[in-house]
């Protein structure tokens, strides 16, 4: 969207910074100071590399600000292993607190699980070719911001680029809710007519902006029938708010089938819209393809951005997605697949600490 007339000229204050490894500190008129083989000044310091089991502080800066716009790319593997959108977790802080408010692996933050690319094309998030993984989810921060990205790759991850684009000197009141966001697993560890929990122990005011989900179908048949439920404000057993199945979250149809037909058998289709989208379906993991040459279980991936159609809570939130499939000799059944999901959303802090991120190995795509 175009800025308005009255966004023309920056508020009285108001800074524009960018942060990346040509200028790690979003110094005002130091940026690209490091020189190359082409003299000074001239690409000498375009990007990091991140150890194995290293860290890389990718943002560390007073506020109040704003950050606007996250671009961030890493090769998907390296030759210790082929799970790099998987092994390295992105985290956030706000405010100098200790536990963080955001924490994913890089992959999953940006619609891309399973360690496999995807493209995506929606507002908050973009997955360009081939894997420029953009964000531009407002972050609003009071008194810092510090953005690290933690490897728990068994082997050197080499060429980590990236930009933190953010405004500072911005008026951010007491009371602003601040961006979280939590991944999660259900690795087939669920019982039948157990669902996977998506985001739990939300206490305070805010909104939920989105949800990525990748499921690895371990039963045969459809998988796509469980409903997304939002436990609002003191739910109990039943939500306040429900869809009519995963597909239908996602915005698509009768199983993102081409058409509606037996034989031959119909091609699932996948697409990336603004606000939701099917973005990855894929019988074949081609991280261990070339080592393997092997097939796995399907994999399917959906986003849904509540942007137009908010999602307010002004004490808790609870969000759980059912595991149900259904077939054509017996109607809807209770699945057990592996689900993974990334919840999104604001809220006031202080927020509660979040469970232990499973480990790299517990993470693994299976």
């Amino acid at each position: 969207m175009l800025p308005a007339l009255s966004e023309l000229r920056p508020p009285a204050g108001v800074r524009s910074r960018s942060i990346n490894a040509e200028n790690p500190d979003g110094a005002f008129g130091e940026a690209a100071a490091a020189s190359s083989h082409l003299g000074p000044s001239r690409k000498g310091s375009a990007w990091f590399d991140l150890p194995a089991g290293g860290s890389l502080t990718l943002a560390d800066i007073a506020g109040p600000g704003v950050i606007r716009h996250i671009w961030i790319t890493v090769p998907d593997r390296t030759e210790a292993g082929p799970f790099v959108l998987r092994d390295l977790v992105l985290r956030m802080y706000w405010d100098d607190e200790t536990d963080p408010s955001v924490e994913v692996p890089l992959g999953d933050f940006f619609c891309n699980g399973f360690a496999e690319r995807a493209l995506v094309t929606s507002e908050p998030v973009v997955v360009a070719p081939t894997g420029g993984m953009n964000s531009f989810i407002p972050m609003p921060f009071r008194k810092h911001a510090r953005v690290v990205l933690d490897s728990e790759h068994p082997g050197q991850v080499d060429g980590v680029f990236f930009q933190i684009d953010l405004t500072t000197g911005d008026d951010i009141p007491e009371g602003t809710p601040y961006f979280h966001a939590q991944w999660r697993r259900s690795n087939a560890t669920t019982q039948p007519g157990e669902d996977h929990v998506i985001l739990d122990g939300v206490h305070g005011a805010g909104r939920y902006l989105g949800t990525y989900i990748g499921l690895a179908a371990l039963s045969r048949y459809w998988w796509g029938e469980g409903e997304v439920k939002f436990f609002v404000d003191g739910d109990g057993d039943l939500p306040s708010l429900t869809s009519t199945g995963l597909e239908d979250y996602g915005g698509g149809a009768w199983a993102f089938q081409d058409e509606l037909r037996v034989d031959p058998e119909p091609v699932p289709l996948t697409f990336s819209a603004p606000y939701f989208g099917y973005p990855f379906c894929s019988t074949r993991d081609t991280t261990r393809a070339a080592q393997f040459l092997q097939s796995t279980a399907p994999m399917h991936s959906v986003y849904r951005w509540h942007i137009p159609d908010p999602v307010w809570f002004d004490q808790d939130l609870r969000v759980t997605v059912q595991q149900i499939g259904t077939w054509d000799r017996g109607g809807l059944f209770e699945r057990v697949d592996d689900v993974c999901s990334t919840a999104y959303w604001y809220q006031t802090e202080p927020h509660t600490a979040f469970p232990a991120l499973p480990d790299a190995a517990a993470r693994v795509p299976r």
